[in-house]
């Protein structure tokens, strides 16, 4: 196959340009741009809504009886519940292995069987989140009421969602409409009716009601009644009662009705100003860059036509980062291309360099054909992983080409030369891509927060391979049109490079050779120095003086911070707070302003209080760029100054600043704590937040469990029992008359509104209007709450948290990590909390955050580590036909690692999780060199050289390709590790492990790799002389 794509280069040519025409047809239509990449749910949901319930009602009406329903299928790792005021939420992590839709399955049945939830129960929804991928957001701000911005947000929406590129709009941070009919105590009695009978008037006459087809001659005609009331004034029209003397009683005339929103508060501010929020969201095959676009071109139009004093913005648009990042790693990517180019030219012919690097955009084009059918998108991950193998790509290359070259130095015939070169280096070169595409694949079964870099071995492989076919079957047709050169015409610019080629030839002649002479001389000391620097280079290691971050805070273009206060806390007195959050921010918005330009640092701030929860609130603030800016501040300091200025909130049971890229795994420190015994797990959930204050690194500590929220219990007298009344009939007429009696829910446009009727709100403000509440004893006879049943006060808890049916508290904690060593916090706190569980038999405590995805990816990099040491011995093995050989080239990669480690100390980084992960993937890539210097040797042998000779002269004849291949690996990613940007901090202790370590490793690679081959034919000779002087004493003995 070589020498044939080599004599018809028509054919080599056409399969470059199929290969390039469809790798880039696919990449402009078939493959969606995305921030991250998605990554597949393992997690099952269970939601439940009681309205009005409190949470020990919603945990013991609803979620212990999920709890149970589910509890013994198989497949499940962990079972989280939440038992909220009015809802409840049970979530199910599925083991790896087990199929998420058929446990989905299984949950359903059993969940459906469940035939005792309390009849007020709805909304039983049993599904697999889904990831929503938001786009930009388009905030509509100005001084107008709620209800009108709501109102022109929705029309908004439906413009948005009209428009070809754009599939899915949604009103965000809002309340759901409805329409509240408020009816007095004393109007009831007036005409002597209850809230349910008004209801059920009400359900009675607002409906549509279809009386099937009257047959005609002239054709069927459809019969229906319209009665179904849609707004306020609808509902008002409707006769509730009517009098003896046909007077007729309706709806407006003994009620409040108001169309607006449930009665929950929320107010949501742009840049202080009344805002609400319309979130556009990436769908299928849309291009994130495409659908922002459209957005933007939308708000530009649509601005002019804007009633006064009402404005349209954009608020986060996720393709800006995806934008920067394009361009970080495009220029990263260009410029790594180019020094490759450059360093080939310098040391081969630009010829053949230009031809070797030919290959690096055709094997681009060939994996962008593969990666809609791995569901890769164009995101992070995968243009990182294009980086990362942009030096690799050409290894292949440059050896076979470099072996072409120096036939051609030998005066052979061009095509003579293309096809003997390539197919020489055939076996290493193939096998060598494979190794390095092991390397990679481990990193596709990471778990936790490893799987989010599953992405990079399905671009990096496909990318190696496609290389390999280049090499082969194209690269050889290239190269038989390189001429010998002809130094009588040589140009100036070529006279210069060839004197830097022959440069090189001059380092090998008098500097490497004799120095690996006088190392095989003496090869057992040098074979020792080296093995001594590798253990004290550990042994620093393990001594601690290098530190291990899992996860690296990277500073981010959007802080947020979020307040809960206490369970019962005013709304006013949670948007107060919120309010001055907000001035804080504007006020650093000011002072962080470009006097030249008047630009801030500090773009917008939005801010949310109540909404579900009145006791809740969050503060955004949106920055440049950390490299656009031309004020010199970090993302760190602004935050740091906006928490000092805020300073501690009186009564606030959380308050956490958040502002790093890559803050979906929660909390760096999470602790959950378990038990049966609430009292217990209260003391030490206590304990533990005071231990874990005596850490400087440790902020914003704060717990799942809140002081409790005022409740009134009512406890029946006696004489409600004379009167008939049981428990259940009065609490069901007071939560009909304050939380109110649901009439229906009416379809009004994309909404579903539902109607109320309650009490006014006036009546539902204190103790006093409740125990004044009237209770009807039966017709025409009603009794004031106070004289049947005692209202007692109590506590009820804010949520209650259950993991593995266990009721649970979780501690959590920020953590300065680069003040702090978080590792040892977590191990310190992990053995106090040992001891301490002893005193407290009930309870038990586990890891969780930082801890347990670290504990999960160390786990997933062993196994792999493992896994990737017995296939690439398996991929030496075959080639090499021998089972000690492998172990030769396989030596370099301890050093490999420890070149990794001394880069982490040359650019000051500590180790993360990524640069295990390039380790990882270092190991494949290291052993090619070796792979190379050990093939040469054998084939030498075969040919009768000797021994030493043979070794001697593999580490001259191939000193150039194993250079030439780590240097251009280095310099691939040379500009990533430099870059400043935002978009690459947390990528580069990847580059950072993969090119250092492989030019540590080339250095011992030419020395170690062949006195390894020496030292294991010297142990083989001396077994078999060994072995043979035992045979003759045997035989001497026997005679």
């Amino acid at each position: 196959m070589i020498a044939w794509f080599a004599k018809n280069d028509v054919a080599a040519n056409i399969l470059l340009f199929v290969i390039m025409i469809s790798g880039l047809y696919v990449a402009t239509t078939q493959i969606p741009v995305d921030l991250f990449p998605e990554f597949e749910q393992r997690n099952v949901q269970v939601s439940m809504v009681l309205p009005g319930a409190s949470p020990q009602e919603v945990e013991e009406g609803i979620t212990i009886k999920i709890e149970e329903a589910i509890q013994d299928l198989e497949g499940i790792r962990q079972i989280t519940s939440q038992s909220r005021e009015g809802s409840a939420s049970v979530t199910v992590e599925v083991e790896e292995g087990y199929a998420v839709r058929d446990l989905l399955d299984e949950m359903k049945i059993r969940v459906d069987a469940v035939n005792n939830f309390p009849v007020e129960a709805e909304s039983l929804l049993v599904q697999v989140p889904q990831w929503r991928r938001d786009a930009i957001g388009v905030v509509l701000y100005g001084d107008y009421d709620s209800l009108t911005l709501r109102r022109f947000a929705d029309g908004i929406r439906d413009e948005l969602a009209a428009l070809s590129s754009i599939s899915q709009v949604e009103v965000s941070n809002v309340l759901p409409y409805e329409i509240s009919i408020e009816i007095q105590e004393w109007s009831l009695r007036q005409y002597d009716i209850s809230l349910e009978q008004v209801a059920a008037v009400l359900r009675q006459n607002s409906t549509d009601v279809s009386a099937g087809n009257l047959k005609t001659e002239g054709g069927d005609i459809f019969i229906r009644s319209l009665g179904q009331a849609y707004k306020a004034d609808d509902f008002g029209d409707i006769p509730i009662i009517t009098t003896q003397d046909g007077t007729m009683i309706r709806l407006r005339d003994i009620a409040n009705i108001r169309d607006e929103f449930e009665e929950t508060p929320l107010r949501t501010r742009f840049n202080g100003v009344s805002a609400i929020e319309v979130e556009v969201f990436r769908t299928g095959d849309e291009s994130i860059i495409e659908v922002t676009s459209a957005v933007r071109d939308y708000i530009d139009a649509k601005q002019v036509d804007m009633p006064q004093g009402l404005s349209l913005d954009y608020w986060r648009d996720r393709s800006e980062p995806i934008k920067a990042r394009l361009q970080t790693l495009s220029t990263s990517a260009w410029q790594g291309l180019l020094l490759v180019i450059a360093l080939l030219a310098l040391f081969l012919r630009p010829s053949v360099a230009f031809w070797v690097c030919l290959g690096i955009p055709m094997s681009f084009m060939g994996a962008f054909l593969f990666m809609p059918l791995f569901d890769v998108t164009l995101n992070l991950m995968s243009l990182f992983a294009f980086i990362l193998v942009l030096g690799i790509v050409v290894d292949d290359a440059i050896v076979t080409g470099e072996n072409v070259y120096s036939h051609l130095q030998r005066g052979e015939d061009p095509l003579s030369a293309a096809i003997k070169g390539t197919q020489e280096v055939a076996v290493p070169v193939t096998f060598g891509i494979l190794t390095t595409a092991a390397a990679f694949l481990p990193l596709a079964f990471q778990t936790g927060r490893g799987s989010w870099y599953a992405a990079i071995p399905f671009v990096i492989i496909p990318v190696l391979l496609f290389s390999l076919i280049e090499s082969k079957f194209i690269l050889p047709a290239h190269l038989k049109h390189v001429k010998a050169r002809n130094d009588k015409n040589s140009s100036k610019l070529s006279m210069v490079q060839q004197k830097i080629a022959n440069s090189l030839e001059v380092l090998i002649a008098k500097v490497y050779q004799p120095a690996l002479a006088q190392a095989m001389r003496w090869r057992y000391a040098t074979w020792m120095a080296m093995f001594a620097i590798l253990i004290i280079i550990i042994g620093t290691i393990a001594a601690g003086h290098t530190k291990f971050v899992f996860f690296p805070r990277v500073q981010s273009e959007v802080a947020t911070a979020t307040l809960v206060m206490p369970a019962g806390t005013a709304f006013e007195s949670t948007d107060r707070i919120i309010s001055s959050m907000t001035q804080h921010a504007k006020d650093l918005q000011k002072e962080y302003t470009d006097a030249d330009t008047g630009e801030s640092v500090i773009r917008n701030i939005y801010s949310i209080s109540g909404g579900r929860n009145s006791t809740t609130g969050r503060v955004q603030i949106d920055m440049i760029p950390p490299e656009l800016r031309t004020v010199d501040v970090t993302t760190r300091e602004v935050v740091n100054q906006w928490r000092e200025r805020v300073g501690q909130v009186a009564g606030a049971e959380q308050l956490n600043y958040r502002a790093e890229i890559g803050g979906w795994g929660g909390a760096p420190i999470n602790i959950e704590l378990k038990g049966r015994d609430t009292e217990s797990l209260n003391e030490l959930a206590e304990k533990l937040k005071q231990q874990l204050g005596q850490y400087a690194a440790v902020s914003d500590i704060e717990d799942s469990l809140s002081d409790g929220k005022e409740e009134l219990q009512l406890a029946l007298k006696p004489e409600a029992r004379l009167l008939g009344l049981d428990l259940n009939t009065v609490a069901r007429q007071v939560r009909q008359a304050v939380f109110g009696f649901e009439v229906q829910r009416v379809q009004r446009g994309r909404d579903e509104v539902r109607v109320m009727v309650r009490y006014p709100l006036e009546s539902r403000q204190s103790i006093e209007t409740l125990e004044q509440m009237m209770i009807r004893v039966g017709p025409n006879r009603e009794v004031p709450l106070w004289q049947i049943a005692d209202v007692l006060p109590g506590l009820s808890p804010d949520s209650i948290l259950r993991v593995d049916r266990q009721r649970t508290i979780s501690v959590s904690a920020d953590f300065d990590k680069q003040g702090g060593d978080l590792s040892l916090v977590q191990s310190e706190i992990r053995e106090w909390l040992q001891q301490e569980v002893l005193t407290y038999p009930s309870t038990n405590f586990e890891m969780g955050g930082e801890a347990r995805d670290q504990e999960e990816s160390s786990q997933g990099l062993l196994v792999g580590g493992i896994g990737l040491a017995i296939l690439i011995y398996i991929l030496l093995a075959i080639p090499f036909k021998s089972y000690l050989q492998p172990i030769i080239v396989m030596s370099v990669i301890p050093f490999g690692l420890v070149g990794a480690v001394i880069g982490h100390w040359i650019m000051g980084m500590d180790l993360t999780l990524l640069s295990f992960m390039g380790m990882l993937a270092l190991s494949g890539v290291v052993v090619n060199d070796s792979l190379v210097l050990v093939d040469y040797i054998n084939q030498k042998r075969k040919e009768g050289v000797a021994l030493k000779d043979a070794v001697y002269n593999a580490g001259g004849r191939r000193f150039r390709p194993v250079l030439l291949t780590s240097l251009t690996t280095f310099a691939g990613l040379m500009p990533l590790l430099f870059e400043e940007s935002t978009q690459a901090q947390f990528l580069i202790p990847m580059a950072i492990s993969l090119g250092f370590g492989i030019l540590f490793a080339t250095v011992i690679t030419l020395f170690i790799v062949p006195l390894n081959y020496l030292i294991l034919e010297d142990i083989q000779r001396y077994f078999k002389r060994y072995g043979a002087d035992m045979k003759g004493l045997v035989s001497s003995k026997a005679k």
